[in-house]
């Protein structure tokens, strides 16, 4: 299969996901200007509908899903005709392979979060319309642990240990959920299904500050003559790719060893999920190659097509500010900012905001920092092969990011028990890195935690 050229991924970002838009329509009903979606019968099976999808706990759970009893049977139809097409994973799937790259996440652990937030996240925010339709999707600069700790509950559910394949795996359950928020984001900025709505949806007087994440997505206006349909294809195969190919370029500047087989099989399970997800097979990349090329048109495609707003410097600057929030270290809280910067480069830093964070001194320091760390790894390694203190200070800082956003009891993810404790216990688990003398071991003690990484109360 052809890497898909750049008329190919223009007419992807004029198209959406016809089973999960379709259920959607069903859901809400006829539009009409009175705001059905928002108020009314629309909102009544909507809201009953979100409900329902909370019972979606484990893969095992959607194969002889039953809803409860006094649920709307309607509803409950509509959603279990979604579920029986849309939990069936691909016939090219290949277990090996998944398994392959679950162990990869796990093995990296915090560090793994560390790329998910520092380069995964920020790569989201590049492209002008899907940055465009996250700040209308509840104004998320006010919303961006929100946002993140979302990110989380998909990325978790999807790399734990059985996540995809497993009866008791919760990966394809949550994505899922994920496909269908997609596509009622469509529904309400279109008010319409995607493919019977054309030209300008009109924007609508500001709903106010108060206002519902539906209320706001209603009122924001869309152009599909100029910018496609929101959350199409194009820019969820994008999405695809911060998460597996950005992910294994993060490694590879942190001078991790990856073999390619393992950057093969990282990118196969993420396809898996992708599938899941809605995203259409062609668009997903068979290797690094390929998904370097894809990235590369995407984003060159879409920032030649900018929005009627630049809402991307203030996602990013939440984004920044969220992290150095997090880290109660004073000799870490400066350091997700230039990571980000290091892990996106400067164009990108630079559209989303960051640099605006991080003066020339700081840049400097990092630099210095960084150069000098490099030097002292690849001297110890002659005596412990896999030893990195680039590794360590990045551990460090995934630890606080997973602290603030993943282990706080005061707000639990929402994600089912089941899946929450094998995840508290594997994260504690993370709390010393295999390939690291003991000597380092204390050293990230002092800038992290002594003892299991437990969540935090």
């Amino acid at each position: 299969m052809t890497t898909p050229d750049a008329a190919h991924w223009q007419a992807m970002g004029r198209t959406a996901d016809p089973l999960a838009d379709r259920t959607v329509a069903v859901l809400v009903g006829p539009w009409t200007d009175t705001d059905g979606a928002v108020s009314g019968p629309g909102a009544a099976r909507l809201a009953a509908a979100t409900r329902l999808m909370a019972t979606w706990t484990t893969n095992a759970s959607l194969a002889d899903w039953a809803p409860p009893p006094d649920a709307d049977p309607e509803v409950a139809a509509i959603l279990a005709a979604y579920l029986d097409e849309g939990r069936r994973l691909p016939e090219w799937v290949r277990p090996a392979d998944i398994e392959r790259a679950e162990a990869l996440f796990m093995a990296y652990g915090p560090l793994s979060c560390t790329l998910l937030f520092c380069a995964s996240l920020p790569e989201c925010y590049v492209l002008p319309h899907l940055a465009e339709v996250l700040h209308a999707a509840g104004q998320l600069e006010a919303h961006t642990e929100h946002r993140i700790r979302q990110t989380a509950a998909m990325v978790f559910p999807v790399m734990m240990k059985g996540g995809l394949l497993q009866p008791d795996g919760c990966g394809v359950a949550q994505v899922l959920k994920v496909r269908l928020i997609h596509a009622t984001i469509r529904h309400l900025i279109l008010r319409g299904e995607p493919g019977t709505v054309h030209g300008e949806v009109g924007a609508r007087p500001h709903p106010g500050p108060r206002a519902s994440m539906h209320q706001a997505l209603v009122a924001h206006g869309w152009s599909v003559a100029r910018q496609g349909v929101p959350c199409s294809q194009t820019e969820l195969a994008y999405t695809l790719l911060t998460f597996h190919y950005v992910f294994l370029r993060g490694l590879r500047q942190l001078h991790e060893p990856i073999p390619p087989e393992d950057e093969t099989a990282f990118l196969h399970a993420w396809n898996v999920a992708g599938h899941v997800l809605g995203i259409r097979s062609e668009l997903m990349p068979a290797d690094m190659a390929e998904a370097e090329r894809m990235f590369e048109t995407i984003q060159a495609l879409t920032l030649a097509q900018p929005a009627r707003r630049d809402v991307r410097p203030g996602l990013g600057r939440a984004l920044m500010d969220a992290m150095a929030r997090s880290i109660r270290v004073p000799v870490l809280r400066s350091l997700p900012v230039p990571i980000t910067r290091w892990l996106v480069g400067p164009a990108t830093a630079a559209a989303i905001g960051a640099d605006e964070r991080v003066g020339l001194p700081a840049r400097m320091l990092f630099a210095t920092g960084l150069a000098l760390t490099r030097g002292v790894d690849g001297l110890l390694r002659i005596v412990w092969p896999r030893f990195s203190l680039v590794r360590l200070f990045t551990r460090a800082v995934g630890y606080h990011l997973m602290s603030r956003f993943l282990l706080d009891q005061t707000r639990p993810l929402n994600l089912p028990q089941a899946l929450l404790d094998p995840m508290h216990d594997t994260i504690a688990g993370w709390h010393q890195d295999p390939h690291a003398p003991r000597w380092a071991h204390h050293l990230e003690d002092r800038l992290t935690t002594v003892g299991p990484w437990k969540a935090v109360r």
